[in-house]
């Protein structure tokens, strides 16, 4: 329907927008209907003048505003039907006794001017189909052929003056294109005065989104979203600190092991490599410990040389047959604290003889 003109409202203009509508067209402007205006005032003040210029009934003519056309840009029936004189076209009102007798179906005729409490719109037959062509629509409103005598008669009983234009209607685009083609309207047009609510109802909310999202220190995230986002942060920092904790048991168990072979370190040679094998391990600790033996023996009395060193012979020699290649890496580990704790008892037992 793009190729139908069709004017929107503007200020109190309808009387404007109703006949270029209907003329498909910008046929007037407001300068030219206030100049018929006028022009109907002055006829009517020569009339009201021919009873004499003394009179009450011409004095109280003079002091009255023009019923032809306000400041507001109201326009009367007489303007109206003064400007479509012009184009030969002539205004009959619908259903009248006139009217009846020519009878004719409206389906038949073309056009209708309807007026309500001061607002005019045109309903205009373009191809062969019917539209509403009223400037407080945002477009142009396709109307049946079956709905079009139910329509006028609701408009009727909503208190509408209904016109019949009479008359050959100047050519149109709209007219020609829909004689050849029929058109379908998917979503009916609304009130401007419904887009206009419905657009300050989404700035309302706009608004109110924008309120929320200052509030939230301008993160750009709603309550459910942010107890989500506070929800997933909460688990990340439990995972680092299990995380964490493992790491630090970890650690814990290294130097416990480096705690247990510094001594060893000390007397034993290093390999090259950053991993001893569990032979190696076990050889170093055998080592360690006859070591151990050997300064036991040097300074305890002769009676008393058995049974220091029996506890870490024997832990020396479980370690030895124990410790294979088929021992698992916990029970090292765990074999590594045990020792260390023997290690460091010991070392106070020396330091307490000394």
């Amino acid at each position: 329907m793009e190729s139908i003109f069709h004017e929107k409202q503007e200020g109190s203009l309808c009387a404007q927008h109703c006949l270029n509508n209907l003329l498909q067209g910008e046929y007037f402007s407001p300068v030219e209907l206030s100049s018929i205006a006028h022009q109907l005032d002055e006829e009517e003040r020569m009339r009201m003048a021919e009873g004499g210029v003394t009179s009450e009934d011409y004095r109280t003519f003079l002091q009255q505003p023009s019923g032809n056309m306000d400041d507001s840009g109201f326009f009367s029936i007489q303007v109206i039907s003064n400007a479509l004189k012009v184009w030969g076209l002539e205004l009959i009102l619908f259903n009248s006794p006139e009217y009846q007798r020519l009878g004719i179906d409206p389906i038949n005729e073309r056009s209708f001017i309807c007026n309500y409490k001061e607002h005019w719109f045109t309903v205009r037959k373009l191809g062969k189909q019917w539209f509403n062509l009223n400037s407080l629509l945002t477009g142009p409103e396709l109307i049946s052929d079956t709905y079009l005598a139910l329509f006028l008669a609701q408009l009727q009983q909503e208190g509408y003056s209904i016109f019949v234009v009479k008359g050959e209607l100047p050519d149109c685009e709209a007219d020609q294109l829909l004689q050849m083609i029929r058109v379908q309207q998917m979503q009916r047009p609304k009130l401007i005065g419904e887009e206009l609510a419905q657009l300050k109802e989404q700035r309302v909310q706009k608004t109110d989104l924008e309120r929320v999202l200052e509030t939230n220190d301008g993160t750009g995230m709603l309550d459910d979203d942010e107890e989500d986002l506070q929800r997933a942060l909460a688990l990340s920092r439990q995972q680092i600190d299990m995380e964490d904790e493992e790491a630090d048991l970890r650690r814990a168990i290294q130097l416990s092991m480096q705690g247990s072979s510094r001594n060893i370190s000390q007397d034993i040679p290093q390999t090259s490599g950053t991993h001893l094998t569990s032979e190696e391990l076990r050889k170093r600790r055998e080592a360690y410990f006859e070591k151990q033996q050997q300064q036991q023996q040097q300074q305890d009395p002769p009676g008393q040389l058995s049974h220091p060193c029996e506890r870490p012979t024997t832990i020396s020699g479980a370690l030895g047959s124990d410790l294979g290649d088929a021992m698992s890496e916990e029970d090292m580990l765990q074999a590594a604290v045990t020792m260390s704790l023997e290690t460091v008892r010991n070392n106070f037992k020396m330091e307490g003889k000394k």
